[in-house]
């Protein structure tokens, strides 16, 4: 595979896992909001299906294709900006993680109130607090690792 397909794949999956990232977020929050227990059951079970389709490939095509465009380019994994790239991806997805099983059992949780007809339970609110705080971290991190992909010629990298 070409450095030029490779990055162009890395580019693409970057986009996807941004842009399904925030938008499930916002979807979700703003349904949370509502405090229409219909419309928070669709829509959680809408994000947990947006991660598995679209986050959890461009998770992992994101590692793939990056070190292998290193590997083609001859760049050592200790370039501080790719170390610091793969230190700050490893914190997103040590918040993501907890983040999927949250969407889980909040998608669980509002199927269960919207089908027995109950307001949603404290414990809801409790995930939806602990699913915000950790997307917190996750999002800045990703933010910050766009960047250090991007500025690396100024900080003396290779393409």
């Amino acid at each position: 595979m070409t450095y030029t397909l490779l990055k162009t794949l890395h580019l693409l999956s970057m986009v996807l896992l941004f842009g399904t990232g925030l938008g499930s977020a916002f979807y979700k929050w703003m349904a949370d909001r509502s405090g229409q227990i219909a419309h928070i059951a669709v829509t959680n079970r809408h994000v947990v299906l947006a991660d598995w389709l679209f986050t959890t490939p461009t998770v992992l095509i994101q590692p793939i294709t990056g070190l292998w465009m290193a590997h083609l380019v001859h760049l050592p994994w200790s370039t501080p900006w790719l170390a610091v790239s793969l230190g700050l991806y490893l914190l997103a997805g040590s918040c993501w993680l907890p983040v999927v099983w949250l969407q889980i059992r909040m998608r669980r949780m509002s199927e269960s109130a919207l089908a027995e007809g109950l307001p949603l339970p404290d414990d809801y609110w409790r995930l939806t607090r602990w699913w915000f705080w950790l997307g917190v971290p996750a999002f800045l991190a990703m933010v910050l690792v766009v960047i250090l992909m991007v500025a690396k010629p100024l900080i003396g990298a290779q393409s």
